[in-house]
């Protein structure tokens, strides 16, 4: 078959380029030709919060990228739509993660059909309702909604909230693969001499792009409660801040956290991910609110038992105590649960999340999108 699929690439950075690489690649090894169109401009800067959209890592060696929609621009929807045709897809694959996309995807699906009537239009839902939410997202999503065949979701509250918008076409809950495009796990103390962290120390990590949504201030207050002052477990922040950063040094300087706080406020680069996942005791995901993680399958990737929070998705996605360690999202109860896996040690956990990543596998996805398009 002839697979698009439709969202970032290359040279565009972030977790979603990343998935639709790994993607790609994998309907590429079961033998269907698949091609990636992406974005010659996915956010006008006035609305991007980070310091770049661009990755400074080499493209994928085995997946051809095109830059052809720009997000703001009609007349580049048009022109996409056009030569997405002309490669004579069977199937466009197309990411949905923000109701800002749904003019230029929806319209894009329309003028491929025009063409190719029986091409089949599959949304993977990174979301359906947004974490922060604007005026026109509800109209904006149901355009889009409405050109796509089927969905693919990777948690539930993602398809409750779709089946808020469409009852009837098909769709399928499929659990987020594992990351296994950032090497292979290294030892922690090799990790640690990497990033210049202490070989001995506690250390928990947050990892990820830092928005309100994800509870960074949740769990620096975590860090202020006596249990976890008295432990001298460290708190290692790698991410970029796509909020005022200054608020947060206030608060680590208000609680009198410090000491207790390691921060490496850069984007992550795919080649240093793996170290910060190797470095760390255990992943810490404070989140308010949650569909699905991308940081969630980073973990099972890297062995590395997780403390989130009981928000949407993430409870399905980490067993208590065996994955991790799943509580209320509040600093007492972070900060007790982050003690609790101390209690208990990492290796406590190993064998369960060896056992539990077996479920994430890339063949799961591709299979149920053949699955809902009709070509299984």
């Amino acid at each position: 078959m002839k697979i698009v699929i439709i969202g970032p690439g290359h040279p565009l950075r972030g977790g979603l380029a990343t998935f639709n690489q790994r993607l790609a690649t994998e309907f590429l090894r079961e033998g269907d030709a698949c091609t990636i169109v992406s974005f010659s401009l996915q956010y006008p800067s006035l609305f991007f919060p980070g310091k770049t959209q661009y990755s400074s890592d080499p493209p994928p060696a085995d997946v051809k990228i095109h830059s052809w929609i720009n997000s703001v621009n009609p007349l580049s929807w048009w022109q996409a739509g056009k030569k997405i045709a002309a490669l004579e897809p069977d199937i466009l694959v197309i990411r949905f993660w923000i109701p800002f996309m749904g003019p230029a995807l929806g319209t894009l699906i329309r003028i491929v059909k025009k063409s190719r009537p029986a091409v089949k239009a599959i949304c993977i839902a990174d979301n359906i309702i947004p974490h922060e939410r604007r005026i026109g997202d509800r109209n904006f999503t149901r355009y889009f909604l409405k050109a796509c065949d089927a969905f693919i979701t990777m948690s539930q509250r993602v398809l409750d909230d779709l089946r808020r918008f469409e009852s009837s076409k098909p769709a399928r809950l499929v659990q987020h693969p594992l990351y296994d495009t950032f090497g292979e796990p290294i030892s922690k103390d090799a990790a640690r001499q990497i990033l210049g962290l202490d070989p001995t120390e506690k250390i928990i990590l947050f990892f990820g792009f830092i928005r309100r949504y994800k509870g960074l201030d949740i769990l620096l207050r975590a860090m202020a409660e006596p249990a976890m002052k008295n432990s001298q477990i460290r708190l290692l922040v790698a991410g970029e801040f796509y909020e005022d950063e200054e608020e947060y040094r206030k608060l680590i300087g208000a609680l009198g956290i410090g000491d207790q706080v390691i921060l490496h406020n850069h984007f992550i680069s795919d080649g240093e991910v793996r170290n910060y996942l190797c470095a760390a005791d255990c992943v810490v995901q404070p989140y308010r609110d949650a569909t699905q993680s991308g940081v969630t399958p980073l973990a099972y990737h890297f062995n590395k038992p997780m403390v989130v929070t009981n928000v949407g998705g993430l409870p399905g996605l980490v067993p208590h105590e065996k994955a991790g360690l799943v509580t209320e999202p509040n600093p007492r109860a972070i900060a007790d649960a982050i003690i609790r896996f101390y209690q208990l040690g990492e290796n406590y956990f190993i064998p369960h999340l060896r056992t539990e990543k077996e479920k994430y596998s890339w063949k799961n996805l591709t299979g149920a999108i053949r699955e809902v398009s009709g070509e299984w």
